[in-house]
C-alpha cells in the first residue's frame, strides 16, 4: 500500500492498533484495485495468452508447445513484478477447468452442472426477496437463456413500486420454462471465424 494510505487502515486488538502494509481484499475497493493493477502488469497479455478476473488467472493456448511458451511468459511477468501464485490453487496443462462458476474446455463454455441441478431444484419463490434472489441467480447464467427479459416478464412486474406480490399462473408458467430450459442448457462456443459471418 503506499505510504500516505496506510493511516486509512487502522484495526483495533486487544495488543494494541494496527494499520496494514498491504492492501488486503476486504477493504472497498481492494478487489477493482487488484483488477486495475493486472490489468496495467499484464495488458499486453490479457485476451491473447491469459485472461485475469481478480485473482483467478488463466493462461491458454491453441497448443501445447505454444501453452509452454506462454507459460513461460507469465511466469517471467509474475518473477519481474514479484508475484506469486498458491500453489494449492493452481493446474498446468489442462484441457478444461472451472472459472467463475462456468467449465470452460475445448468444447466451449457450460453452465457448471451443479450450480444448474442447484437452480433446478429450487422452489418457486414467494416474498420479493426470494424472487430477487431467484432473478440474480438466473442473471448470473442470462448469456445462456434465449429470451431472459422477456420470460422473466411476469417476475419483473412483481417487483414494481406499489405491487403486492401474487405468484400467478403466468409467474408460473416463466418459473417453469426457466427450470425446463436448464434441463439441457446450450454450451456457448466462439465463432468459427474460418468461414463467412452474415449480419
Amino acid at each position: 500500500m503506499a505510504e500516505e494510505d496506510k493511516s486509512k487502515t487502522p484495526f483495533v486488538t486487544h495488543w494494541g492498533t494496527f494499520v496494514y502494509d498491504v492492501m488486503p481484499f476486504g477493504l472497498k475497493n481492494a478487489g477493482a484495485t487488484y483488477q486495475r493493477a493486472m490489468v496495467t502488469l499484464f495488458h499486453d497479455m490479457i485476451h491473447h495468452e491469459i485472461e485475469v478476473y481478480v485473482d483467478d488467472m488463466i493462461a491458454k493456448s491453441r497448443t501445447a508447445q505454444d501453452h509452454l511458451t506462454d507459460l513461460c511468459k507469465l511466469f517471467q511477468r509474475l518473477k519481474k513484478y514479484q508475484l506469486r501464485l498458491n500453489p494449492n490453487k493452481r493446474a498446468f496443462g489442462v484441457t478444461s477447468g472451472k472459472l467463475l462458476g462456468f467449465i470452460v474446455s475445448g468444447r466451449g463454455i457450460e453452465i457448471d452442472p451443479a450450480k444448474v441441478q442447484a437452480k433446478r431444484s429450487m422452489p418457486a419463490p414467494k416474498t420479493e426477496k426470494e424472487i430477487r434472489s431467484f432473478l440474480g441467480r438466473i442473471n448470473y447464467i442470462a448469456h445462456f437463456i434465449a429470451q431472459l427479459t422477456a420470460t422473466c416478464e411476469p417476475l419483473f412486474k412483481l417487483l414494481r413500486k406499489d405491487v403486492k406480490i401474487k405468484w400467478t399462473e403466468d409467474c408460473q408458467r416463466a418459473f417453469d420454462k426457466i427450470k425446463e430450459y436448464l434441463l439441457n442448457p446450450p454450451i456457448l462456443v466462439p465463432v468459427d471465424t474460418g468461414g463467412k459471418i452474415i449480419f
